[in-house]
């Protein structure tokens, strides 16, 4: 192992662990992610941002009465905010409400048109969920949007839901191990 570039071991991290960001790879050559990060089409003022980051809070310690109180609050400000939507619809999971949840990330997914940081972020969210609905093909196709626009972890999600890539990494897994433990 110790002959393998930086680059093989990367490929070999991926294969053992797709679930893994792996930001440090770009498959794409063609996507600024630093540009995502200083997306400022969902910037919110600091009076809702604050709204928001309490009702988060309040979401840690199950706290879910004020805290869709406060989400609630946050939206009547700003009823177009993907971002508020995103945060909202984990709170929404943590309260074990996936299909509300479902419905603020659809609504976030369409607000932002899958664009831009909160787009991004809906759209893995909701592929998450769908994979947790095993509904794999609508999470493929989340995930599938999310990487061309610059997500990492949308291309391991990807990875994961390969059913060829599982197979390789069972057998590739199986080779390693007869290979140190024979």
């Amino acid at each position: 192992m110790e002959r393998l570039s930086e680059l093989d071991r990367a490929i070999l991290n991926i294969l053992f662990d797709p679930l893994q960001a792996h930001g440090s790879i770009d498959f794409s050559g063609n996507k600024d992610l630093d540009a995502l990060n200083e997306d400022k089409t969902d910037a919110l003022p600091e009076d809702i941002l604050n709204v928001v980051k309490l009702a988060i809070s309040h979401a840690e310690f199950d706290d879910f009465n004020e805290c869709f109180r406060l989400f609630e609050e946050a939206l009547k400000k700003a009823p177009s905010s993907p971002s508020i939507l995103n945060d909202r619809a984990q709170a929404l999971r943590l309260a074990g409400r996936d299909n509300e949840a479902l419905e603020d990330l659809n609504m976030a997914v369409e607000l932002s048109q899958g664009k831009g940081k909160a787009g991004i972020q809906a759209l893995c969210q909701r592929g998450i969920l769908y994979r947790y609905m095993k509904e794999d093909q609508k999470a493929k196709e989340d995930f599938t949007l999310a990487a061309e626009a610059g997500s990492s972890f949308a291309k391991s999600q990807l990875v994961s839901l390969n059913p060829y890539a599982a197979m390789c990494n069972t057998m590739l897994r199986q080779i390693i191990q007869k290979s140190t433990h024979p």
